[in-house]
C-alpha cells in the first residue's frame, strides 16, 4: 500500500485489520505489516489494540468507581456520586428481579459487565480516523514504522476475539456453579432427562441421547449468542461509520451530507451501544440463574 494510492476498498480493509503481534514464518516475533501477515500468525497472535483499549477502559472504570466510593458522603451527594449510585441501584434491581439464588458475586459482576461493555462499545462514537491517525503519527514518528502498515482498531467489541473471550468467561462461571449447586449427577441429569421424559425406564433410556443432543446444543448456544450478538451489532455499526467517512472524500456537498448522516447515526448508535451492554448483562444474569436452578424448579 505504500506505493499505491489508497482506494475505497483499501481504506475499508485498513480499518478492519487489528494491530497484530505474533510469530512470523521465519520464527521471529513482531508486529504484522500486512493483513496477510496478521492472518498467517495464527491462533497465538495478539491483537494489541483490542487488548490495550479493553484493559485501559476496564482500568478507567475501576479507578472512577473506586474514586467515587472513597469520596462518597452521607450528606448531599455530588453529581457523579448520584450517577454511580443510580447505576448500582439499577443493576441491583435487575439482578434481584432475575436471579433467585444467593451469590454475592452476581450483582458486582453484572455491574462490571454493563459498564465495561458500554465503555468498550462507546469507542465506536469516536470518529473512525482520529485515533488511528494518532497511532500512525506515533508509530511512524517514534518507531519509524511505515504509516501504511500501521493498523489500529479502537472498538474492542468489533473484534470477535474480545466478545468470545468475555462470553467464554461467563460460560465457564455458569458451568462452575452448575456443578457446584447441582453436582455432577444433577448436571448430567439436566442434560439427559429433559425435555423428553417417561416413567418407563426403557423409554427414558431411548430418550437420553436425544435429550443430550438437544440440551448440549442449547448449552453451547449460550456463549455463541452472547459473543456473536455483541460482535455482529457493533461490527455493523462500525462499518456504517466507515462508509459514511468515505463520503468526506467526495466533495463538499457529499461531505456536508455525510456529516449529517454521521451525526444522526451517532445519536441512534448511543441506543445501540447501551442496549447491547444491557443485553449482555441481562443474559449473563439469566445464565447464572439457570445454573442455580435444580430439578425442584
Amino acid at each position: 500500500m505504500a506505493s499505491e494510492p489508497l482506494t475505497t476498498s483499501g481504506y475499508i480493509k485498513h480499518h478492519l485489520v487489528n494491530l497484530t503481534f505474533g510469530q512470523h514464518p521465519d520464527g521471529h516475533w513482531g508486529l504484522a505489516h500486512t493483513a496477510a501477515e496478521a492472518k498467517a500468525m495464527g491462533f497465538w497472535a495478539i491483537h494489541v489494540d483490542t487488548m490495550f483499549w479493553s484493559i485501559l477502559l476496564g482500568a478507567l472504570f475501576l479507578w472512577l468507581f473506586s474514586k467515587v466510593a472513597r469520596n462518597a458522603t452521607a450528606g448531599t451527594p455530588g453529581g457523579m456520586q448520584n450517577f454511580v449510585e443510580w447505576l448500582v441501584e439499577f443493576t441491583d434491581s435487575i439482578v434481584r428481579g432475575t436471579f433467585t439464588g444467593r451469590n454475592a458475586l452476581v450483582a458486582p459482576m453484572a455491574l462490571t459487565i454493563f459498564i465495561w461493555v458500554f465503555l468498550i462499545n462507546a469507542m465506536d462514537l469516536i470518529p473512525v480516523d482520529w485515533l488511528p491517525q494518532i497511532a500512525t503519527l506515533l508509530g511512524s514518528g517514534l518507531f519509524g514504522m511505515d504509516p501504511h502498515h500501521i493498523y489500529f482498531k479502537v472498538v474492542p467489541s468489533t473484534d470477535p476475539n474480545a466478545t468470545f473471550g468475555m462470553a467464554l468467561a461467563v460460560f465457564a462461571m455458569t458451568l462452575f456453579y452448575s456443578f457446584k449447586i447441582k453436582g455432577f449427577g444433577g448436571f448430567a441429569a439436566e442434560l439427559t432427562m429433559h425435555p423428553f421424559s417417561s416413567d418407563n425406564k426403557l423409554v427414558q433410556m431411548v430418550f437420553m441421547p436425544v435429550n443430550f443432543l438437544l440440551e448440549f446444543v442449547s448449552l453451547l448456544s449460550r456463549p455463541l449468542s452472547l459473543s456473536l450478538r455483541l460482535y455482529g451489532n457493533m461490527f455493523a455499526g462500525e462499518m456504517i461509520f466507515i462508509l459514511i467517512a468515505l463520503m468526506y472524500g467526495g466533495g463538499w456537498i457529499m461531505g456536508i451530507f455525510g456529516g449529517f448522516l454521521q451525526l444522526g447515526w451517532a445519536i441512534f448508535h448511543v441506543l445501540i451501544i447501551t442496549l447491547q451492554a444491557f443485553i449482555f448483562m441481562v443474559l449473563t444474569v439469566v445464565y447464572m440463574e439457570m445454573a442455580y436452578q435444580t430439578g425442584d424448579h
